[in-house]
């Protein structure tokens, strides 16, 4: 665009001085000599603005394309598409579900009785994998393996920055299908929300997996 108003803005100023340089002299003595130099000046002006605009516009349309790849998160699509499941994949996503209308309690990881994110998560983990993930969503982001989109499965975290601080992990859940994920709310308590949703998108900073450790995570008969 900016490109374009500069070219515009060329063939004004070209315009301009042609008509005054290919005017018959006698013209030029009648005209006053101010009203000269104001319409020169005017068309200066208009050139200015011009280039002003299309600069504006070019830093909207920077601003605009960066934006939209931070709010994408790590690499991610509108989807993930999930691998079959395997054994312990499946126990995890099921505990996850018997969760579903918890209400949401800060510090708290009781089943029905209420619970914050972090703690739905780990007591999830414990319950379907015998594991004990750390207490906050911080501290299990960073004892996660981080994945890509391409390669998130089902029981996979994803972490969110829902704080003030837009790099810090500040919620967590469990991915439960190609697009939901399943997490305590602070408002709505434990329940499925899409992931790809305009406000988890925005916030989504990354997918992790639980460590392997003892094959925790490998198929169980």
């Amino acid at each position: 665009m900016s490109k374009n108003l500069f070219t515009f803005a060329n063939v004004i100023t070209f315009n301009l001085i042609s008509m005054y340089c290919t005017s018959n002299f006698t013209s030029l003595l009648q005209i006053d000599t101010k009203r000269v130099k104001l319409w020169l000046k005017n068309a200066a002006i208009a050139m200015s603005v011009l280039v002003v605009t299309g600069w504006v516009a070019s830093c909207k349309s920077s601003h605009h394309i960066s934006g939209t790849h931070r709010g994408d998160g790590p690499g991610q699509s509108e989807a993930i598409h999930l691998p079959k499941a395997n054994g312990v994949q499946k126990h995890v996503v099921e505990e996850a579900y018997t969760w579903l209308g918890t209400p949401y309690k800060y510090a708290g990881a009781e089943k029905g009785a209420g619970t914050d994110c972090s703690g739905m998560v780990m007591k999830v983990y414990e319950s379907a994998t015998g594991r004990k993930l750390p207490r906050n969503s911080a501290k299990q982001a960073e004892y996660c393996e981080r994945i890509e989109a391409d390669q998130v499965a089902s029981g996979d975290l994803v972490f969110f920055a829902t704080g003030s601080d837009a790099s810090k992990v500040s919620h967590v859940g469990i991915i439960v299908s190609d697009e939901e994920f399943i997490h305590a709310s602070s408002s709505r308590g434990v329940c499925v929300s899409k992931t790809f949703s305009p406000y988890y998108k925005k916030r989504l900073l990354m997918f992790g997996r639980v460590p392997e450790h003892d094959n925790l995570l490998s198929d169980q008969k």
